[in-house]
């Protein structure tokens, strides 16, 4: 994309032909710039809105960090930039780093249990019943996430004839781990899919289960290519803004 004119000077382009290079409306750019995602554009003799190259290195590093590390994230990091607060977008990045191998490791804690209950190594006990806040403390899933999940349908519990109170097995358990480890997923169509996956998946079904925790793995393979993308873009932006030896 060229920034120059004919006499040399660096001038900027118009909305339009930068959206159409990153396939989005000019309206969201005028969005993303009125949210502070983008510094204020620079105005033409006759007022019209000009994007520069720093503008780009921004909406690049917007659009390769969303899908790695969700837009909450990447917004909070672009407004620490604009606010000149570099440490704080570096942590916000490496706590969702920490977040993804935190979910890789708590699925392969489930594949291996998993595994030691298809050998009979472990006692598997599909009769015994949970309160919710036994479940809670044993999944480390917060009460409220566990309503959640189960009113979009993506399991069902019995009742206690008595008092009326949710009574969860250990099937229930495993998918609500299964959903764990999504829980801090970027919201796309694939993890739409595997968490109605993990709703119909029969837990006792050894190679059905693993079928699903492997589709799993592989999104999270995926998310960490995804991660090293975005922060590549932004180590490009860091370095456009002189921030990149700060970062070293």
């Amino acid at each position: 994309m060229s920034y120059i004119c004919k006499g040399g000077d660096s001038v900027g382009v118009r909305p339009k032909k930068l959206a159409d290079k990153y396939n989005m409306s000019a309206n969201t750019l005028r969005n993303y710039e009125a949210k502070g995602l983008l510094p204020p554009a620079e105005r033409s003799a006759n007022g019209y809105r000009l994007y520069t190259e720093r503008h780009e290195a921004y909406l690049a590093c917007l659009q390769a960090m969303a899908p790695a590390f969700g837009m909450e994230a990447t917004t909070e990091v672009l407004l620490c930039l604009h606010r000149k607060e570099l440490d704080d977008a570096l942590w916000i990045v490496r706590e969702r780093e920490v977040l993804l191998h935190r979910e890789k490791e708590r699925l392969a804690q489930l594949i291996r249990e998993w595994k030691a209950y298809a050998e009979g190594s472990q006692p598997y006990d599909g009769n015994q019943r949970f309160r919710i806040h036994e479940v809670s403390r044993q999944t480390g899933v917060p009460k409220s996430a566990i309503r959640h999940w189960e009113k979009s349908g993506l399991f069902s519990t019995e009742r206690d004839p008595d008092n009326g109170y949710r009574l969860y097995k250990e099937p229930h358990l495993f998918k609500i781990r299964m959903l764990q480890v999504l829980q801090g997923a970027v919201y796309s169509e694939e993890t739409v899919t595997l968490k109605q996956s993990i709703a119909q998946v029969n837990i006792q079904n050894f190679e059905q289960a693993m079928n699903v925790a492997e589709r799993i793995q592989e999104y999270l393979h995926t998310r960490i290519g995804l991660q090293m993308r975005g922060i590549y873009f932004l180590y490009r932006l860091l370095q456009d803004l002189g921030l990149s030896e700060a970062s070293e």
